[in-house]
């Protein structure tokens, strides 16, 4: 990397959008500081520096004309960029989303309100479920244009990438000889059957996890970096059920709430759990957490026996 893209991307986010995208990411990344520039003087912003990244984009935390803090998001894959906007200006009725101020698809860049507070994952704290509950039933209570809906890729392509993703970590990490294949292949199918169905089909974000859901104080829980697809809106519970669970009767006791709150069936709430939980103990393993009560309980939710919720 130049000098100029050094002040807005380190080597460890150099190599996270190099796994992401490969290594030709690096011609994006050499022009990364012209586009800024171009982005700051079409915006009026000021750059105040490189905010926390994700594997997708390099984030920068910027102030406008009126003084008012926003960050600025840009990716390699300007679709990722159009879409998350799209998702966001489309549930800005909720109130749970930052607003979206500037869109540009060429540069694949999107100027939006920053969320002060830290993220649920930074903060260490799980939130009440029917806190966590209420901010998804809002999401996905706001009324969608029927144009708006049939842009969105359905919820089979997500479960596929997400598979598809967590396979690949599966092979290359420590989880290769901890989680088996054929719990990853049943989680898989399991995933898929459900995303075919047609039960509570709305906008949902895909990617719900706490490190996307910032605690925006008297503001509450507010939904970052959607991966928006259209499919049942239970899907969107699953980390919370797990996240810091070290029992099953606490996860049970979590997927109750939470379907409640959102008015979904809860046992469908636990099947989207079990499916997803394979893709969780490979998380857990590679983070070197293997052997932990965590762990433990994915692995029951990936391959013990069905039960409902009681």
């Amino acid at each position: 990397m130049n000098d100029g893209t050094k002040q807005f991307v380190d080597d460890r986010q150099r190599r996270r959008l190099e796994r992401r995208f490969g290594v030709h990411v690096g011609e994006w990344l050499t022009e990364l500081p012209a586009i800024i520039e171009k982005l700051a003087a079409e915006w009026r912003l000021t750059v105040e520096g490189p905010a926390p990244h994700g594997r997708t984009s390099v984030v920068l935390h910027v102030l406008d004309v009126d003084g008012r803090k926003g960050v600025v998001k840009l990716s390699p894959d300007s679709g990722l960029i159009v879409a998350e906007a799209g998702l966001l200006r489309l549930w800005a009725p909720s109130g749970r989303v930052p607003e979206v101020r500037g869109l540009d698809p060429r540069c694949g860049a999107v100027f939006m309100e920053r969320i002060e507070g830290d993220t649920v994952a930074a903060g260490g704290t799980v939130p009440d479920m029917e806190t966590v509950g209420s901010l998804i039933a809002a999401l996905h209570s706001v009324e969608a244009p029927s144009a708006r809906i049939r842009e969105l890729p359905p919820l089979t392509s997500r479960v596929q990438f997400v598979f598809d993703q967590w396979e690949r970590e599966r092979n290359e990490g420590p989880a290769a000889d901890v989680v088996p294949a054929s719990v990853m292949h049943r989680g898989f199918a399991r995933a898929r059957d459900l995303a075919n169905g047609r039960e509570n089909v709305v906008p949902v974000h895909g990617d719900l996890h706490p490190g996307n859901v910032i605690d925006g104080g008297p503001r509450g829980l507010v939904a970052v970096d959607p991966r928006g697809c259209l499919g049942d809106g239970a899907v969107d519970a699953v980390d919370w059920a797990v996240w810091k669970v070290t029992d099953l009767d606490e996860v049970e006791r979590r997927v109750t709430v939470l379907a409640a709150v959102m008015g979904v069936d809860a046992d469908r709430v636990m099947a989207w759990v079990r499916a997803f939980a394979p893709c969780q103990a490979v998380a857990k393993v590679n983070r070197g957490h293997a052997g932990t009560d965590e762990f433990d309980v994915l692995m029951e939710l990936a391959e013990g026996r069905p039960y409902a919720v009681r």
